[in-house]
């Protein structure tokens, strides 16, 4: 896994469907992240659940025809993302999503003090005005690199 780098570091959270758009369908609107990723000015966290649906993905037969290589995509990914425990559901954050299985993505970007949470998910994203509150932002990958 990737080492910890500086707290300063800025830290996001990306959800499955944008890891796949990194590793699998090289999608423009992430390399922008992906460059910041592997040049050490971001900092990205997952958890192991949420390594363990990419997992799963890599090997669905919706993804058949880009015939990613699973064991190779999760090298890379490991190579720059830190591993974190599950983290437990905080029922007084506030932000709880319509979509259960997608929690985990709050959960982790709220325990590690994550400023972005990249998404493409509706119900993820029909947080992110509550979210600010809590500084966290929600956004597609294409709109973090606009900001940024």
């Amino acid at each position: 896994m990737a080492p910890d780098t500086d707290a300063a570091t800025l830290v996001v959270v990306l959800d499955t469907n944008t890891v796949l758009d990194w590793l699998v369908f090289a999608d423009a609107h992430v390399q922008p992240l992906v460059r910041a990723i592997e040049a050490g000015q971001v900092r990205c966290v997952t958890c192991t659940a949420m390594r363990e649906e990419l997992a799963r993905m890599l090997v669905h037969p919706s993804l058949a025809r880009w015939a990613p290589e699973p064991s190779a995509a999760l090298a890379h990914f490991d190579r720059w993302v830190a591993l974190r425990d599950t983290p437990a559901t905080n029922l007084h954050s506030g932000l709880r999503c319509t979509d259960g299985d997608d929690q985990v993505f709050v959960d982790l970007a709220l325990a590690e003090g994550a400023r972005w949470l990249l998404s493409h998910d509706r119900a993820l994203l029909k947080l992110a005005r509550r979210a600010k509150l809590r500084d966290l932002h929600i956004a597609r990958p294409g709109e973090w690199a606009l900001q940024m």
